[in-house]
């Protein structure tokens, strides 16, 4: 298993057909323990439930990782009870803020910044002593396919927070070398997720075409949490449908 041993920390795992509980599964399958996030607490401490009745050892946490305490608590919590952390991986975030871009208020830019870029900061700089302290670890961020040049219209403030965890990712990167933390980046395209496919709507041809598998996702993801890819660090990995 190409987890074992590993402790990892996924944050938005929220509902059960989306990205995050599709990646905590695949990583459990792979021998991790795992502690995952959702600003929900009902919602999290389901899908721990759900991970839980498969014989995996989870943790549940509730938190708002745009705030310090948040993210905080979510790094502490995980510690407490496993005694150290080798993986986070920043998932929590989103698409939001569809509009365009001169109608955005200082509230929705805000939100939108927060939830994918604040959160993202402040999950690493919360582990970032403890990967430290352990010599090394691995973080993963969640970009987007096409890096800046794939900018769509009507989502500005969404844009703008993907090419910041681009920034970080590098940054970090760059900074943990010498401490043997690697951090990388998935750069997935449109994903097969229960709410993208009900707010969307797309054909059968487009999904199969078009949109990336959350089993894909999980796939990558593992190979940029694991010993397979040590040494490899500040990439943003695309990941894009078949079809493409």
């Amino acid at each position: 298993m190409r987890l074992d041993g590993q402790v990892a920390i996924i944050t938005g795992v929220s509902h059960a057909g989306q990205a995050g509980f599709a990646l905590a599964s695949a990583f459990a399958h792979e021998g991790a323990t795992l502690a995952i996030c959702s600003r929900n607490a009902e919602r999290v401490n389901a899908r721990a439930q759900e991970l839980a009745a498969t014989g995996v050892q989870v943790l549940p946490v509730a938190a708002d990782l745009t705030t310090e305490e948040g993210a905080q608590a979510l790094i502490q919590e995980t510690l407490n009870a496993y005694g150290k952390i080798n993986i986070l991986v920043n998932l929590a975030g989103g698409l939001t803020k569809y509009m365009p871009s001169h109608e955005l208020s200082l509230a929705d830019w805000d939100a939108e910044l927060n939830n994918n870029l604040r959160s993202t900061f402040l999950c690493i700089r919360a582990v970032w002593p403890v990967m430290k302290s352990q010599n090394g670890g691995k973080i993963l961020n969640f970009s987007r396919a096409g890096g800046v040049q794939s900018s769509g219209p009507m989502m500005a403030a969404y844009n703008c927070a993907k090419a910041g965890v681009d920034a970080l990712t590098v940054t970090f990167a760059k900074e943990g070398k010498s401490s043997g933390i690697y951090v990388n980046a998935l750069g997935p395209g449109l994903i097969i997720t229960q709410s993208n496919i009900e707010s969307m709507k797309p054909s059968a041809e487009d999904l199969g075409k078009k949109w990336v598998s959350r089993e894909d996702i999980a796939e990558a993801a593992i190979f940029l949490v694991s010993s397979a890819s040590d040494g490899v660090n500040g990439v943003t990995l695309p990941v894009q449908a078949k079809g493409i």
